[in-house]
């Protein structure tokens, strides 16, 4: 009987998680939206640089993007459409409809819709410390 329990208590688990959903290796969750949106998430850590290292592994695993390939800021902070958390960046791998996206700097203290960064210089920040955590 205890067994069943645990079995049905890690399918609940299981189940609660969407299919697309992933972890970055830095501790953010990531979401697809759909074939070329995504949600980042943090757990923990909410330094930018941590959710462009989440926004670049995900776009390269399970997106199949290049490393040259942009990834495009579609909103910045703000509540989360798949999972109800409070603080999410929204992300997209398709330029926004309308409009020259912006190219991102090394430096960034927020995320701008069309902001961009190459999925190689968005992954370079994956080494980054973070100034808190």
């Amino acid at each position: 009987m205890k067994q069943v329990m645990t079995l049905a208590a890690a399918a609940a688990i299981l189940l609660s998680v969407p299919a697309t959903a992933s972890a970055a290796r830095n501790g953010f969750q990531t979401v697809a939206l759909n074939n070329t949106e995504f949600e980042v998430i943090p757990r923990a850590r909410r330094d930018v640089d941590g959710y462009w290292c989440a926004a670049a592994d995900f776009a390269r695993r399970t997106l199949g993007a290049g490393w040259q390939d942009r990834i495009y800021v579609v909103r910045g902070y703000g509540p989360s459409e798949a999972t109800g958390r409070r603080t999410s960046v929204r992300f997209s791998i398709a330029p926004p409809a309308g409009g020259q996206p912006q190219q991102g700097s090394f430096l960034t203290s927020g995320f701008n819709p069309g902001e961009s960064m190459s999925v190689q210089g968005a992954n370079g920040r994956c080494n980054v410390r973070p100034f808190f955590n």
